[in-house]
């Protein structure tokens, strides 16, 4: 789910390269079916490649055109919302991974769960939203839910063989972004091209200005407290600039583990993807090998958090729970979409959300049904601009 987006597409290389080593025929990664938004050249291509029974487009007019184009195919084209939770569902599906981006991800993944799939988990937004509703719904039908991202994906290695009640924190570490050092009068004049200037990484539009404004850090502390069931408090952010330590965790002892690895996202996806089909066990990739003789320096900071509110605003929307954490990601949502559209500026984005967290901790809803929490996220959308623009 996302195919065309940054994880998707890494995630079908990562799938391409595995078939490449065991054999094309060998059986164990095979693409069932494909689904996007609305980019069907990028889905006709993938369509052809990977030869899937199903493709779904969400928006339907581009699955009428993807319809034409691949009409000398046997791949079944389908449309909305309808078509994504069917996929999701399906018999033939073993393994869903979810890299669509946005609210749109949550109901699917509650699909796919309680159709008892494993998901591959790269939508921040499901475990954001509605973490405790998804985590009862796993474990009700046992399904796995494995994180497709460097932070987590680092914790979850760090933890591998480790008691629970032995792990007293968790480090999360931020490469601090494109805006790393500067104060919040530096970020005034702040350009769409300037945002989308990551230091290390090559992502989606969206999640590198998040990470220009450090609220990936603030949904992946939320994340991280619903994944391995820990306290806001025992989480932590610390600023590494090289992007080589991933995470730690740091243990009762006071020792402390940590994954190291070059910037590469297709490790993470490789190890979510295998970690079920081949009982824990890691696989070769192809992923560049860390030369350590090559680094010049390993640097660690303590985050801005009077520039950079975010993590600290998540820290506390967690802390409230009910749907404070889904509004708060909603507000979000609409402001980086207004802020990549150029009709508000870089500190609105800050200035908005802050706005709309304050104002719905007064109606929190303590113990929300996922009703509540889509509907309460809605309501943001539609009065965003109006009430906190």
């Amino acid at each position: 789910m996302g195919s065309t987006g940054s994880i998707g597409t890494q995630s079908l290389e990562v799938i391409d390269e595995m078939r490449s080593m065991r054999g094309e025929n060998s059986g164990d990664y095979n693409v069932f079916a494909l689904c996007a938004n609305n980019n069907v050249e990028l889905l006709e291509n993938q369509v052809r490649k990977f030869k899937p029974e199903f493709c779904v487009v969400y928006d339907e007019s581009s699955a009428n055109d993807l319809r034409i184009k691949l009409k000398d195919t046997s791949t079944k084209i389908l449309s909305g919302i309808d078509g994504i939770n069917f996929i999701a569902s399906h018999e033939k599906t073993d393994y869903v991974i979810n890299a669509l981006m946005g609210e749109i991800g949550l109901r699917p993944t509650l699909t796919a769960i309680r159709a008892e799939k494993s998901v591959g988990l790269a939508n921040k937004e499901t475990l954001v939203a509605a973490g405790d509703i998804v985590k009862a719904e796993a474990k009700k039908s046992g399904a796995d839910i494995l994180p497709i991202d460097s932070e987590h994906c680092a914790i979850w290695q760090c933890i591998q063989g480790e008691n629970k009640q032995d792990t007293e924190k968790l480090i999360l570490t931020a490469s601090g972004g494109p805006f790393y050092g500067r104060k919040r009068e530096d970020l005034q004049k702040v350009t769409v091209a300037d945002a989308l200037r990551h230091p290390t990484w090559k992502m989606g539009k969206k999640i590198t200005v998040d990470s220009a404004t450090m609220m990936n850090k603030g949904l992946e502390l939320i994340e991280a407290c619903h994944l391995f069931d820990v306290s806001p408090d025992n989480v932590d952010i610390i600023i590494h600039r090289e992007s080589i330590i991933h995470s730690l965790v740091q243990f009762i002892d006071k020792s402390v583990k940590a994954q190291l690895s070059l910037p590469d996202m297709k490790l993470c996806i490789q190890y979510a993807l295998t970690y079920n089909n081949s009982g824990g066990k890691r696989e070769k990739s192809k992923c560049k090998e860390l030369d350590l003789t090559e680094l010049k320096n390993l640097s660690f900071a303590k985050p801005d958090d009077e520039t950079f509110i975010f993590p600290e605003l998540a820290r506390f929307a967690i802390k409230e729970g009910g749907i404070l954490p889904a509004v708060m990601n909603a507000a979000n949502e609409i402001a980086v979409g207004l802020f990549l559209k150029e009709k508000i500026k870089f500190l609105d984005i800050f200035d908005s959300v802050k706005k709309t967290v304050a104002d719905w901790e007064h109606k929190n809803i303590k113990n929300p049904n996922i009703d509540d929490i889509i509907e309460s996220a809605e309501d943001v959308k539609r009065n965003f601009v109006s009430k906190y623009i």
